[in-house]
C-alpha cells in the first residue's frame, strides 16, 4: 500500500466539511459538549473533533450517528456546490459562543 493521501473531488470535501459544522452546530445549539456526544456515540473526543472538521477518514458509520444525534438533516437533493451552505453555517457558527457549558441546575425554593 502506498503512503500518498487519497485525494478527493471538490464536492466530496465540501460535503465532508458542511456535515461536520452542521454537526458542530446542532451540538453547540443543543448545549451539548463534545465529550457528552462522543460518550453518546462511543468514541474518544478527538475522533468528534475529527468528525466536526469534516475529516474524510472518520467511519461514515459515525458521522452518520453523530448527524442522527444531533437531529442534522442529512440529504440535499441534486447539489452541485455546497458553498453557500458552508458560508451560512460559518455565519451562524460565528454567532455562538466559543465553548459549551452544562446548564447549573437551579434550585426550586418554591413551596
Amino acid at each position: 500500500m502506498s503512503n500518498i493521501p487519497r485525494s478527493y473531488s471538490r464536492l466530496t470535501a465540501e460535503a465532508l466539511l458542511l456535515l461536520g459544522k452542521q454537526i458542530r452546530l446542532a451540538r453547540r445549539q443543543g448545549r451539548m459538549s463534545q465529550h457528552d456526544l462522543a460518550a453518546r456515540i462511543g468514541i474518544a473526543r478527538s475522533t468528534l473533533q475529527l468528525i466536526e472538521k469534516g475529516h474524510p477518514s472518520v467511519a461514515i458509520g459515525l458521522v452518520l450517528e453523530a448527524a442522527t444525534l444531533t437531529g442534522v438533516d442529512l440529504f440535499v437533493p441534486e447539489a452541485t456546490t455546497l458553498v453557500p451552505q458552508l458560508e451560512r453555517t460559518d455565519d451562524k457558527l460565528a454567532l455562538m459562543p466559543a465553548s459549551v457549558r452544562k446548564p447549573t441546575r437551579v434550585a426550586d425554593d418554591d413551596f
